[in-house]
């Protein structure tokens, strides 16, 4: 029986989960040269190895055209939530491939103008050349997201609207992490308890409390803890993944390790 287990302690966002489980892959630059085929419009990805705090791992970034827009928006007001996970695994283990969470103060105005609505993401996903399953899980995440939105906004899942430039940037993470578990077919998916951080976070709306409020409605049910570090350390889209993927959350369970990332 394969298990992945996913080390949440210091929290989860879609390319810090990306960064995790593509190392678990034997060949993680031909997996990333399959995902810049998808034809995403002006998405690319991109891997970089990097040694933080002495330990070497991954850096994920999803560039749009050509910038790295990761974590430009954050909350989805019409509707987007940002991305960043920490994701570590065990037998499909620990990954920080991200360093522990990103601040990207830049931001381009055209993202504050442009949004797009499910229909336009749906339309997006269903191009894609995946399979049937890896659609159905995408369209799943944002669906989540999406109902977390709409109660956090008080409209219907119809009226929400997420933020374009953000949303492809989110739209590239989910795809890939829908992907990457795909490749890893595992029979059982384990998370530790969800580290969220604690403390403000600035948005598109102003200054909400961490967790958001929609990544704490994503994450109702599930286990959580603050830990000790100031900030957002889950965001809503690594929150979604959590929620759709993650079938039961506890300790590291008794296991033979095969792979780590």
């Amino acid at each position: 029986m394969k298990t992945l287990y996913l080390d949440c302690s210091m929290g989860a966002a879609g390319d810090m989960l990306t960064a995790a489980l593509l190392e678990l892959l034997p060949d993680p630059d031909a997996f990333v040269a399959e995902l810049n085929a998808l034809g995403i419009p002006g998405v690319r990805w991109q891997r970089e190895r990097m040694t933080k705090k002495g330990v070497a791992g991954t850096y994920v970034s999803v560039l749009l055209d050509g910038e790295e827009e990761s974590e430009l928006l954050q909350g989805y007001a019409h509707a987007h939530g940002h991305d960043h996970t920490h994701t570590h695994e065990h037998t499909h283990e620990h990954a920080r491939g991200h360093g522990q969470q990103h601040e990207h103060e830049h931001a381009h105005d055209h993202a504050m103008h442009h949004h797009s609505d499910l229909h336009w993401i749906e339309h997006i996903v269903q191009d894609l050349p995946v399979s049937e399953k890896v659609k159905g899980d995408i369209l799943a995440v944002y669906h989540l997201i999406a109902e977390a939105e709409s109660t956090v906004h008080g409209v219907p899942v119809s009226e929400i609207h997420f933020h374009e430039v953000g949303s492809l940037d989110a739209v590239a993470d989910v795809t890939a992490v829908c992907l990457l578990m795909e490749r890893l077919a595992p029979d059982a998916v384990i998370a530790s308890p969800v580290c969220v951080g604690y403390g403000l976070v600035r948005c598109a709306h102003g200054v909400l409390p961490v967790p958001a409020p929609a990544t704490a409605l994503l994450l109702k049910g599930v286990p959580i803890e603050p830990g000790d570090i100031e900030g957002e350390l889950c965001t809503p889209t690594g929150a979604a993944l959590i929620r759709h993927f993650v079938g039961e959350f506890g300790p590291l369970p008794a296991m033979r390790i095969s792979s780590v990332g």
